[in-house]
């Protein structure tokens, strides 16, 4: 990302680039449009959390 004050970390660069991908594919729409979209893409799956504590087994 040249020119750019962004900071891109190598460990996320998957995530930025389908976030880009994301935004790309879905220019004609608007906003309400696209959170639609991405929820009805979340049917179905579980959401879980890592834990950052020390108890985590």
């Amino acid at each position: 990302m040249i020119g750019t004050s962004h900071h891109m970390s190598e460990a996320n660069l998957g995530r930025y680039c389908a976030e880009f991908d994301l935004r790309y594919n879905t220019r004609g729409m608007d906003d309400g449009e696209r959170a639609a979209l991405m929820l009805k893409g979340g049917e179905g799956r579980r959401l879980t959390y890592r834990r950052t504590d020390n108890l985590a087994a």
